[in-house]
């Protein structure tokens, strides 16, 4: 199993509603796409699933360790959960306490098979491009390892492997505030394929990539994911991407899920609906239309099977 989330909803400490009724569930090695306009609860969804949030109603099962997160309340009034991975720093929400069946070991061998990539990554400005690669397995090491490595990398030839694949090779000593945009967020990705985990959640993975590198980037995670049969879900703003390379596409509006389909059965209509807070434009990358002849085509055979 990848996940399964039941009527999960989660309520922030200021009363904010992100999710409501949330009930999905993905099988080992499922690739899917987020979609959805701004503030729908993409990001806060991810959350959930990382377990850096815990819901504030429902269940949430990650992967196969038979752990089960659950409000210890049975009202949206219980307790919000929150903890960070162990690789990131703490959000400061994390200061609130942890509310679910998994403690210490059990949560921290969780979350050393669950990779994030961040739209931003979280990673210190003065830290070389190599420790921060070789920080996406500091969860599953030894903490003597993990403390040694901090100060001298103990496997360069891995992280300049998972470095060559995002095509950075040559910044493996940089220091990470001397990247750009685009590069941050690669070597976040990279970060990610050297921890291999078993769970890949991407929140907006390529938004400071051009459309071809996002394009590339993208198919690598997916090679990825499928190579290793891990799980993969990836929150994106442009729906081209999202349609023409996931077979699942999930739409998020106002914190629930307006629809769970495969790629094909996704109409324009249907994204106008879910974008209609946005304009009549619709998010795309490449800015060509040939997503849309395909969603259009789409619409044109639903309407004649129902004619």
């Amino acid at each position: 199993m990848g996940f399964r989330l039941n009527g999960v909803g989660l309520t922030h400490a200021n009363g904010f509603a992100a999710l409501k009724g949330i009930t999905l569930q993905a099988e080992k090695g499922e690739r899917i796409a987020l979609i959805g306009p701004s503030g729908a609860g993409k990001t806060s969804l991810l959350s959930v699933l990382g377990t850096a949030l815990a819901p504030t109603v429902g269940t949430a099962e990650v992967l196969d360790f038979g752990q089960n997160f659950s409000p210890k309340g049975t009202s949206f009034g219980a307790r919000l959960t929150v903890a960070a991975t162990p690789s990131f720093p703490r959000k400061r929400e994390s200061r609130l306490p942890m509310d679910s069946r998994l403690r210490g070991n059990d949560m921290r061998a969780l979350r050393s098979r669950i990779g994030t990539v961040h739209q931003s990554p979280p990673i210190p400005g003065r830290q070389r491009v190599v420790t921060a690669i070789l920080a996406g397995k500091l969860g599953q090491w030894p903490a003597w390892k993990s403390l040694a490595s901090l100060i001298y990398p103990l496997d360069i030839p891995g992280a300049r492997v998972a470095l060559e694949r995002v095509d950075l090779a040559d910044k493996l000593f940089a220091r990470c505030d001397q990247l750009s945009g685009g590069q941050l967020q690669r070597v976040g990705i990279a970060r990610v394929l050297y921890q291999q985990p078993a769970l890949i959640l991407a929140d907006e993975p390529v938004s400071a990539l051009d459309p071809a590198l996002a394009l590339a980037t993208i198919r690598l995670l997916i090679a990825e994911a499928e190579a290793r049969g891990a799980t993969l879900v990836a929150s994106l703003h442009a729906v081209d991407l999202a349609i023409g390379n996931f077979s699942r596409i999930v739409g998020v509006k106002a914190g629930r899920i307006a629809f769970d389909l495969p790629a094909g059965d996704v109409s324009v209509p249907l994204l106008h609906e879910l974008y209609a807070s946005e304009g009549d434009e619709l998010p795309v990358q490449a800015h060509e239309p040939l997503f849309l002849l395909q969603a259009a085509a789409n619409d044109a055979a639903t309407r004649a099977a129902c004619c």
